[in-house]
């Protein structure tokens, strides 16, 4: 088993930052990719960035230019830095991580972004 842990959520302006965490733990034998979806309630999840095992940071296009995704050397903790952040950007953020064909979630930790 894979526990992930996010933290890092929080209220914050429109314009502000943000840096969330995820960190890894359990049954991990190797570094895998990670990412992390967002949620609205009462909409699906959508991707916002994703990092593979061997470091290629990938976004969809409305976070490009404003979120960086990253990890540390060990693999086990993933970062997403939000600057530039919008209203629109207020969800429910989890982060993913795929190993041996199985996706483990963490809890979600809450971004708010007040106009």
């Amino acid at each position: 088993q894979v526990q992930l842990v996010e933290s890092g959520g929080g209220l914050v302006q429109a314009g502000g930052s943000l840096r969330l965490s995820c960190a890894a733990s359990g049954s991990i034998f190797s570094i895998n990719d990670m990412g992390w979806y967002r949620q609205v309630l009462g909409k699906q999840r959508e991707l916002v960035a994703a990092i593979t095992r061997g470091g290629s940071a990938n976004y969809v296009d409305f976070v490009k230019g404003r979120f960086t995704i990253s990890r540390d050397n060990a693999g086990n903790t993933m970062y997403l830095q939000m600057n530039s952040l919008k209203p629109e950007d207020t969800a429910a953020y989890y982060c993913f991580y795929l190993q041996d064909g199985l996706a483990y979630w963490g809890q979600g930790t809450q971004v708010t972004v007040s106009s």
